[in-house]
């Protein structure tokens, strides 16, 4: 049986020195004992993992309403689709591949039901409150939010006490333009953007509100159909699932040669070298990055701004719209838990918590019985 002593000196002896060791952590807010047989960002990935806020993302929207088919991803899945890009690419650059999954499994923890729509739509409701809005609301700060308060599960401390670099790799903003987040975090939001391109393609072709005939001008599909020339021109299930195999072996590809080949052009040999270097290494080719771009907007104005998906949007307006003044209105609709979080936090903020929470199933449910038939 392996130690974590043990396991710690194993990510000494076989990854890179710009990676991020468990045995350098900076611990935790609150102290306590780590694990025996874990390293620290294990523990950390399986908290994580064993959240309410995890669960919850298996029936929150990615692009299609949970509702509208077995098939499509959900919040969840595509959680699981850049956890798995993350690992693949931190175990070929040398970096902790373990760091990557927790940060990974976490990103998305804060999103609301009904997608990027409901995010925008509790950020216009909170800046309505004025100074009680806290700023507004988005996932990134939600996640962080959930982690280190929201998450109800021990007697000593809020939250998940979760370590210092996990914490930080939820942090995608630059520190006040002096560190970048380290490459473990660098990778999972280089890995988040690669599986929503590649996924959203996917199901916007399985949906059939994107057809072969949309992407004829796209230069990235067609230099994909040009490494898969068996691909039927009227696309078989089988041609889709292949050219989504390939699409996201040569995004890997490219994210993992171009990271590597800045990342020894930057000379950089310790993590802190690695965060104060003044450009991401986590990067892509230069043509690469001019076909997302592309691929970016095509999805933009042909899936996400879609007739049928915008239908989705003004149903999510509504609903949460509906849910958050209803329950600022008569607060003893909310459960006890809540009620004490507002008054420690102000009701509009305890209300984004408990709207933010609810699975797109919820959200419709609870929409149902405090509105007429």
């Amino acid at each position: 049986m392996l130690t974590r002593q043990q396991l710690e000196a194993r990510e000494t002896a076989t990854l890179a020195p710009y990676a991020t060791f468990s045995a350098d952590s900076r611990g935790r807010a609150y102290l306590e004992a780590e694990s025996t047989t874990r390293t620290a960002f294990q523990k950390d990935r399986d908290r994580v993992l064993h959240t309410t806020a995890f669960r919850r993302l298996e029936a929150k929207t990615q692009v299609f309403l949970n509702a509208q088919g077995d098939h499509y991803r959900t919040r969840l899945t595509h959680t699981l689709e850049v956890g798995q890009v993350a690992r693949s690419v931190a175990l070929t650059l040398g970096l902790n591949e373990t760091l990557a999954e927790t940060l990974a499994l976490a990103h998305d923890l804060g999103h609301p039901p009904f997608g990027h729509a409901g995010e925008r739509v509790l950020n216009a409701l909170m800046a309505e409150q004025g100074e009680m809005g806290h700023g507004g609301f988005d996932h990134n700060g939600q996640a962080r939010r959930i982690v280190t308060l929201l998450e109800d599960r021990y007697a000593d401390f809020p939250g998940l006490n979760l370590t210092h670099e996990t914490l930080d790799g939820l942090n995608k903003h630059d520190r006040a333009g002096l560190e970048r987040p380290s490459l473990e975090a660098q990778l999972v939001d280089a890995a988040d953007a690669l599986a929503y391109t590649a996924h959203d393609l996917d199901d916007g072709l399985r949906s059939g509100l994107i057809t072969p005939a949309h992407l004829a001008e796209l230069p990235l599909w067609n230099e994909l159909l040009a490494r898969v020339p068996t691909a039927a021109p009227d696309l078989t299930e089988r041609d889709r699932r292949t050219l989504h195999r390939e699409l996201l072996g040569w995004l890997i590809s490219d994210l993992t040669q171009s990271s590597d080949a800045a990342i020894a052009a930057s000379g950089v040999a310790t993590a802190q070298a690695a965060r104060q270097y003044p450009a991401g290494l986590i990067t892509y080719s230069p043509p690469m990055r001019e076909l997302l771009r592309d691929t970016g907007a095509f999805l933009r104005e042909n899936l996400y701004r879609h007739w049928r998906v915008e239908m989705q949007v003004e149903q999510a307006t509504r609903v949460l719209e509906t849910l958050f003044r209803a329950f600022l209105a008569r607060p003893s609709m909310l459960p006890p838990t809540v009620r004490a979080r507002a008054e420690a936090e102000g009701l509009p903020r305890a209300v984004c918590d408990f709207v933010a929470g609810m699975t797109d199933r919820y959200a419709l449910e609870t929409y149902g019985l405090i509105t007429p038939p």
